[in-house]
């Protein structure tokens, strides 16, 4: 199907994920230049061929006019008088120009919307890319910072083991002496109680 001015107007360019190439409104300014240009070349493409079938149509009277006139031998050198023959030529040699101007336009929409669509996926791969590198990035950082809290943890974990040990240890030495210095004190009482003849504290529940 042949791409018309009105195609031109009503496409639609798929925007990129991340970030766009060209200027969306340069590039419509742009686009309704040549739909502009392209038209009038149409335009003037049509008027070429209705003065081409004017002419065509003008040509063949005069010579039905001079088919009764060859009766008479004088008239007969007129005739091959086609002088205006070469005018086809002329009028298919200006009908390709806007032709070739029209192409040469299309080739021209279609180059730049390629390097926009270019541009966008190389930007879109950069943006890609950086998003991936900043990524590993963050992740390396979360894994370092996880192995300094893990090795903080441990060495704390470490100490507060050392420190609970330590309060055991006193907690053991702490209840030895309070048993040691009760059981001497019971028995200095009885030492007393003995030596005075009382009854021992021991024999009343103490």
């Amino acid at each position: 199907m042949a791409l018309t001015p009105d195609d031109v107007v009503t496409k639609q360019f798929q925007h990129v994920r991340f970030k766009e190439g060209f200027d969306p409104d340069e590039v419509d300014d742009f686009l309704d230049e040549i739909v502009v240009e392209w038209r009038k070349t149409i335009a003037e493409n049509e008027e070429l061929k209705s003065k081409l079938a004017a002419f065509e149509s003008g040509e063949a009277a005069p010579a039905t006019a001079a088919a009764p006139v060859a009766e008479e031998p004088k008239v007969e050198e007129p005739a091959p008088v086609e002088t205006p023959a070469p005018a086809p030529a002329a009028a298919a040699s200006s009908d390709v120009e806007p032709a070739a101007q029209s192409a040469g336009i299309i080739e021209l929409a279609q180059r730049l919307h390629d390097e926009h669509v270019a541009e966008g996926k190389a930007q879109r791969d950069q943006l890609i890319g950086e998003a991936q590198a900043q990524a590993a990035s963050i992740v390396a950082e979360a894994e370092q910072k996880g192995r300094e809290e893990r090795a903080r943890l441990e060495k704390e974990r470490v100490t507060l083991e050392g420190r609970i040990t330590e309060l055991r240890n006193f907690e053991r030495d702490y209840r030895s002496q309070l048993r040691s210095y009760i059981e001497g004190q019971l028995r200095d009482l009885d030492t007393t109680a003995s030596s005075s003849g009382s009854t021992p504290v021991s024999a009343i529940g103490l």
